[in-house]
């Protein structure tokens, strides 16, 4: 089985790969979009090139943020540096909002004051081939967050996902005032992707909050630990189970019944096993269980996460 920290160094691994990799395609659409927007004049080219220009600014702020969050623990961060990520989905999240307010602004000024959209069909292709640079990198982006579940990365990849809707919107606004003769409908393109950006950045702010304020993981993830701890028979049950992220390190903490009249060295083996099987199915899990003679658990004041009862959940074989 793959140790722990040799997971977590793979998946470190990865997030740097990919944090570059965004960095270098952002890049190559400004590139592009400035082109477009210079022979076009269109204010749904202009949306996209500011959403663009932010998104280098928040993949820079991601590329930072990985790096740092996989720095080891130090004295002054005894949990390490995890949540920088969340940091960073924060700061992702002010960028997406600046950038909706920008864009919204000019496509309602566009709206009472429309202007022709010309060379048409330089800014045609410049769509286009930026469809198919962003959904590359949404692909390569989802195949990391399988092995990683960075909250940075996703973050990246929910704007990066947004850009893949807009650019079609955008694309249809384009051909609308280039083609048509309708540049009103272009200006109404660029009001859409606005408010497309200002719901995905409610939705990254809310994840990073979370983050930030320790909220409890999945509810399928508790399910997942309790069974694996109650598949020895040698634990009667488990309780004060509480879990939440660090960036991508799972914390899990519990107390676990056992018998009173084992020895200490037995009773160390047993939680030793119940560690490697909880790390089996998360490999990135940072677990701290504690050990109490059945029927003389110490009594700790009630809270919400404890409320959850784990132990319907009887034990036996775990998959």
């Amino acid at each position: 089985m793959t140790s722990p920290s040799s997971a977590l160094d793979d998946a470190h691994a990865t997030t740097r790969r990919i944090t570059t990799l965004s960095v270098g395609t952002a890049v190559v659409l400004i590139v592009l979009k400035a082109f477009a927007l210079g022979a076009s004049g269109s204010v749904s080219i202009l949306a996209t090139l500011a959403d663009s220009t932010l998104d280098l600014i928040a993949s820079l702020a991601t590329f930072f943020a990985v790096r740092w969050a996989a720095a080891p623990a130090d004295p002054e961060h005894r949990y390490g540096h995890g949540k920088a990520e969340a940091l960073a989905g924060l700061v992702q999240a002010g960028l997406i909002f600046a950038s909706a307010v920008f864009i919204g602004w000019e496509a309602v000024q566009r709206i009472f004051d429309p202007r022709p959209v010309t060379a048409g069909g330089w800014a045609v292709g410049v769509v286009v081939v930026s469809i198919a640079v962003t959904l590359w990198l949404v692909w390569m982006q989802t195949q990391a967050l399988k092995k990683t579940n960075s909250l940075a990365v996703a973050g990246d990849r929910a704007h990066y996902a947004a850009d893949l809707a807009a650019n079609v919107v955008v694309l249809i606004g384009v051909i609308s005032g280039a083609y048509l003769g309708a540049p009103g409908l272009d200006a109404a393109a660029g009001l859409v992707v606005a408010v497309w950006l200002f719901w995905g950045a409610i939705t990254l702010l809310r994840e990073s909050a979370d983050h930030l304020l320790d909220h409890a993981g999945p509810e399928e993830a508790r399910v997942a630990i309790t069974a694996a701890v109650l598949a020895d028979p040698r634990i009667s049950g488990l309780h004060q189970l509480r879990t939440r992220m660090a960036g991508q390190v799972l914390m899990v903490q519990m107390h676990v019944d056992l018998d009173p009249t084992l020895t200490l060295e037995a009773a160390h083996a047993i939680v030793v096993e119940a560690e490697q099987r909880i790390q089996a199915a998360f490999p990135h899990a940072d677990i701290l269980i504690h050990a109490d003679p059945r029927g003389r658990a110490e009594v700790h004041a009630a809270r919400p996460e404890d409320a959850v009862e784990p132990l319907t959940i009887q034990s036996g074989p775990w998959s």
